[in-house]
């Protein structure tokens, strides 16, 4: 069926599939939500900043 260099580049094609698909469902789960979280935190600690400047 195969070639052993067919083989092997099947199971490379496989590997990088695998790698990226869960690389791409870590970076959903995790690090998207946990950047734009940090960030709308930070954003609501400078707009509170800014409004104590102003009464002060």
């Amino acid at each position: 069926m195969f070639d052993f260099d067919q083989y092997l580049g099947f199971l490379a094609f496989l590997t990088i599939l695998t790698i990226g698909f869960w690389l791409m469902i870590f970076l959903l789960t995790f690090v998207i939500p946990y950047w734009i979280f940090g960030s709308s935190i930070e954003r609501f600690k400078e707009i509170r900043e800014e409004r104590k400047a102003k009464r002060a």
